[in-house]
């Protein structure tokens, strides 16, 4: 009897404790109303394209003739292009926008997140906005979706500024853990209701190159913005076609536009073998490396890369 008790005391102990961390951890989608108003302050707007209310800010005179368009990363938003924006907005017309399955846009209407609808999203974002041709930056999925978008519409994109960005087969060095736990479609019903806190500061930490850099203003704004009803469930589908394949990296070659690269040297998701790459399959590209910095160093360290990019912007015709 008395081995029963104490059987039965560890038992709810560890129920207990189960309880705690699931009610810690416990995160319901929120309505995109609910987030607007911390997140879409002016100069955000909502424009209806596919179907979608898209979130996008368009900064800057009106009158450039060569207007730049930022596209953030997987998980990511708008906003972690707010440093590059501060310093190029008062010349230059920059606008940004949350991608489709991220952000305060929220996920596609019909749950299709293979690069194909994205490249399909940028041409009607460019229609919507009456933007005939621009130069695109863009960070990890988001630099895919800009140089896919440079194949496939040469026309409209007048060059390439590639941040850490996705396009040929690699072996990380280490993966977020958000990341990791999107991968699992069995985990899908779970993380669409759960999200510790914890597991964002630690993903943001592995893609800063210096993880002290990641304050809690920071981590609210990818917690909070992964709320958004629709984000995780619209994250695991995107994982179906996350990874690169070597017929699609054949393409980069075909790419004529003049192109700058930037890549964290303490980039631990995508390897600086992506960035030399880039580099070596892009005829006229530069390579520029940040030695101390991540994934995302133009949100890392916004003032210093941006630095490198108003000069190739300057060169551009």
């Amino acid at each position: 009897m008395p081995l029963r008790n104490a059987l039965l005391a560890l038992a709810l102990i560890v129920l207990a404790a189960v309880l705690v961390a699931v009610g810690d951890a416990w995160a319901p989608d929120r309505p995109v109303a609910d987030l607007a108003a911390r997140w879409a302050p002016p100069p955000s707007e909502f424009v209806t394209i596919q179907g979608m209310q898209v979130h996008l800010r368009d900064e800057g005179p009106r009158d450039d003739p060569l207007p730049l368009l930022l596209l953030h990363g997987t998980s990511a938003s708008l906003h972690t292009w707010n440093g590059w924006t501060r310093e190029l907005s008062p010349e230059r017309r920059v606008v940004r926008v949350d991608l489709p399955g991220f952000g305060l846009t929220g996920p596609f209407p019909h749950d299709d997140y293979s690069i194909e609808r994205y490249i399909e999203f940028i041409a009607a974002l460019l229609d919507s906005l009456g933007l005939q041709r621009v130069v695109v930056a863009g960070n990890s999925f988001g630099g895919q979706v800009a140089w896919e978008s440079a194949v496939e519409m040469p026309a409209r994109v007048a060059a390439l500024v590639l941040v850490d960005a996705v396009g040929y087969p690699f072996t990380p060095e280490s993966v977020p853990l958000a990341f990791q736990l999107a991968r699992y479609p069995a985990l899908r019903p779970l993380i669409e209701r759960l999200l510790p806190r914890r597991v964002v500061r630690a993903s943001l930490h592995d893609v800063y190159g210096d993880p002290h850099r990641v304050d809690e203003a920071l981590v609210d704004r990818y917690y909070e913005l992964a709320l958004r009803e629709g984000n995780r469930h619209a994250l695991g589908l995107r994982f179906a076609h996350v990874m690169p394949t070597d017929a699609r990296a054949r393409r980069i070659a075909t790419i004529t536009q003049p192109t700058l690269i930037l890549w964290g040297g303490r980039d631990r998701l995508i390897p600086l073998a992506s960035g030399e790459g880039f580099a070596r399959d892009i005829a006229g590209s530069r390579l520029v490396v940040f030695e101390a910095l991540g994934h995302v160093p133009h949100e890392e360290a916004p003032v210093d890369t941006v630095i490198v990019v108003k000069d190739f912007l300057s060169g551009l015709n």
